[in-house]
């Protein structure tokens, strides 16, 4: 008998029992339907290289597309390829790279990704490099300075390096050290000058000094920048680190190292204590990728080899500087003209004050949102005057009760974070759901959510075995003797920082169902209720899978009933196999089928009879892409919900998640008409094509730009937020 996958086919509310189930024959579909994850992954930083690769970008943001570049890679190892190793080591199945051995995936990714890193290089060095030298801000050698500039950098490196420089020698008395993940380290050959007998050393270049040294200009007035590498400052100054000594040779070299993370919750009677010996563990985990510049000579590298046990399919031998995540320094350069054009974000219409003229004007949020929903869109709509003004209000209101938030990745010294001190301080309950397992910011959480607990809320670090991703806050406020719920639901992480340059949704309401749903969410995050009962909210893990499988299903049944359908998704990663699956039947049916990813898609569009109704576009620019919408035509009755999940099997079944349905028809209006300057053949986007290929599209036949979809929407969104006499 083949295997079968169950469907539901109810047509109720997200509570609803789900009956009348429908048994599909996996066999219908093809093997081979899923492109691969990782490689996928490596498209989606590809699509950011070739940001960078685009004279129309302004010349410093593509300098910042190399910089993401890099940072994405050195994660992309750190966790996904380390994953899979790990996996093939201890001989777990690898569920996201379906029909394809582990090992051949492993082969694959090296292949493409030596490619990318040399293609990055060379972007680099051809293009980005010398176009920044001719408006005057350049990364320089040594040999490009004169002697003036080298004794005054010489007085720098005695002054700020050379103290806290820690040369380490090799030999029978001194093992060969170990080398941190992510460091630049200088591998030196040196000879005893008096015996001739060669030594190695290994050092460190210090990651608490700045990356780069700002060469001094003999005139004060000039505007050119010239920044040297540290790592050249060091290594041209070596004889003051080893006197009597000659150096022989020296070269950078960087090493990646594992850094996925696991933790039995299962086992640990206390998650901090397990989270914290687990940072510990996270530093010594085995190496999986060498980066050397391109001129180290074979004896140095064979002796790294050895003493790192790593393979040479490991070695990644590039042109120097390594480590191009030191380009974020030019963000801090004052050339405004080289950038995108500023942007301020708007405040949302309905959260403006009702004096704007006022030097203290501010909106009362709560009144606002008991006149309607109100739907926020940032970075485009200002965070300050929304989400964090509505805690705000709610630390400071004396009728507000009680404060619940879920918090994912913030900062200690955010105004969130804040907001719920002061609220605490001020009285009122406050609970504040921290996930101390967001990776990469695990030990910033323990210690904010440390603050947290000092100034007396109540914290609380969710469900074993989940990680709490969902993105809401509840403010329980008395008005006339009644206990009324505000509400708020996003897509994206209580960050102001973050708020600015990710683009995510946020919704407001009063809606007692909501606020009811939300009640019973946090109740059974902070205690020991299983709920299983909500109506405006879809949650993972128990849920959210099966209502949007549902919700697909009906769209086909529309479709096969002759009935106008479809499905629109927007996500970060489309990965999940029963959802891709789910879509291949509604395409099949005659379901038009779009999706908006930003990353990782493992849907394919060139599967005849299977695909021929989906389409795939993906958008990157100034900001990061990071909302999550669903929607579905429902034979003229839409429904929409906005929220924290992708289509990932983490998010659907090992994360509590969120989405929220939205009941304003001027919301679902505004969100597809996002939806369909995003699908416009006149909008920039690429294509997701055969064989998982990946095409830009930004001109027209006639080589002008097409229309940018976050400029549009910027000027989109500041016409609808002005009040209308004023338009």
């Amino acid at each position: 008998m083949p295997d079968t996958t169950i469907v539901d086919t109810g047509l109720g509310d997200a509570d609803d029992d789900f009956d009348g189930l429908i048994e599909f024959d996996e066999s219908d579909l093809p093997d081979g339907r899923y492109i691969d994850r990782e490689l996928s992954w490596l498209a989606f930083n590809q699509r950011v290289l070739e940001l960078a690769e685009d004279p129309d970008v302004p010349l410093l943001e593509r300098t910042n597309f190399l910089a993401i570049f890099a940072s994405n890679l050195d994660e992309f190892f750190m966790v996904r390829v380390a994953g899979l190793k790990r996996r093939i080591v201890t001989g777990l199945a690898v569920p996201s790279n379906i029909g394809t051995p582990p090992a051949k995936v492993l082969e694959s990714i090296s292949l493409k990704a030596h490619e990318l890193q040399e293609r990055h290089a060379a972007v680099w060095h051809e293009q980005v490099k010398p176009a920044l030298e001719d408006e005057g801000i350049s990364i320089v050698t040594w040999n490009d300075l004169d002697g003036q500039e080298k004794a005054e950098l010489y007085e720098y490196f005695q002054a700020q390096v050379f103290p806290v420089l820690m040369p380490l020698a090799v030999d029978p008395a001194h093992p060969f050290p170990y080398i941190s993940g992510l460091s630049l380290n200088l591998a030196i050959r040196i000879r005893n000058a008096r015996t001739g007998r060669q030594e190695f050393a290994r050092l460190k270049v210090p990651p608490m000094l700045p990356r780069t040294v700002r060469v001094p200009e003999s005139d004060p007035l000039s505007e050119r920048v010239r920044v040297l590498p540290l790592e050249d400052l060091i290594s041209e100054n070596l004889g003051d680190l080893f006197p009597g000594m000659d150096v022989l040779e020296h070269h950078s070299f960087r090493l990646t190292r594992n850094e996925d993370m696991v933790i039995e919750e299962d086992e640990s009677e206390n998650l901090i204590q397990a989270l914290e010996e687990e940072l510990l563990r996270r530093r010594f985990g085995p190496p999986i990728r060498l980066e050397i510049t391109e001129d180290m000579d074979d004896v140095t590298l064979r002796l790294l080899l050895d003493e790192l046990d790593i393979s040479e399919q490991e070695v990644y031998r590039l042109p120097a500087p390594l480590d191009l995540r030191a380009l974020f320094d030019f963000g801090r350069i004052d050339r405004p003209d080289l950038r995108y054009k500023k942007h301020v974000p708007v405040t949302a219409l309905a959260l403006q004050p009702t004096d704007p003229d006022s030097k203290h004007a501010r909106a009362d949020v709560f009144a606002a949102i008991r006149k309607g929903d109100v739907l926020v869109h940032h970075p485009y709509e200002s965070f300050a005057t929304s989400v964090q003004a509505f805690l705000e209000q709610a630390a400071r209101d004396p009728q507000v009760l009680a404060i619940k938030q879920t918090l994912y990745r913030t900062s200690g010294d955010s105004p969130v974070v804040k907001a719920l001190i002061d609220a605490a301080e001020n009285g009122k309950q406050v609970l504040a759901l921290v996930e101390v397992k967001a990776r990469f910011d695990e030990a910033n959480n323990i210690e904010w959510a440390r603050q947290l607990e000092k100034a007396g809320v109540h914290v609380v670090y969710g469900l074993v075995g989940l990680k709490t991703h969902a993105k809401a806050a509840l403010v329980i406020r008395q008005e006339k003797g009644q206990l009324v719920h505000y509400s708020h639901v996003g897509t994206g992480n209580y960050n102001p920082k973050t708020s600015r340059i990710y683009e995510d949704f946020g919704l407001f309401t009063c809606d007692p169902v909501v606020g009811l749903d939300l009640t019973r969410l946090f109740n059974e995050l902070s205690g020991y209720a299983i709920e299983k009962k909500f109506k405006r909210l879809l949650v993972a893990p128990l849920h959210l899978r099966k209502g949007l499988l549902r919700l697909i299903d009906r769209e086909r049944r529309h479709a096969a009933a002759g009935k106008p359908a479809r499905v629109r998704i927007k996500v970060n990663s489309m990965v999940d196999e029963e959802i891709i699956d789910a879509l291949y039947r509604a395409s099949q049916a005659g379901v038009q089928v779009e999706v908006w990813v930003r990353g990782i898609c493992s849907l394919r569009v060139d599967l005849p009879g299977i695909s021929d109704n989906i389409k795939v576009r993906s958008v990157l620019g100034r900001y990061l892409e990071h909302s999550r919408i669903f929607a579905f035509d429902n034979d003229g009755s839409p429904e929409v919900y906005i929220g924290s999940a992708d289509m990932m099997h983490r998010n659907l079944d090992r994360r509590v998640e969120a989405l929220v349905k939205i009941a304003s028809p001027k919301h679902i209006r505004e969100l597809m008409s996002f939806f369909d300057l995003a699908m416009d053949d006149g909008t920039a986007t690429w294509h997701l094509g055969v064989d998982g290929i990946w095409e830009r599209h930004h001109l027209d036949a006639n080589g002008r730009q097409l229309i940018d979809l976050q400029d549009r929407t910027m000027n989109l969104v500041r016409r609808r937020r002005q009040p209308r006499a004023a338009r």
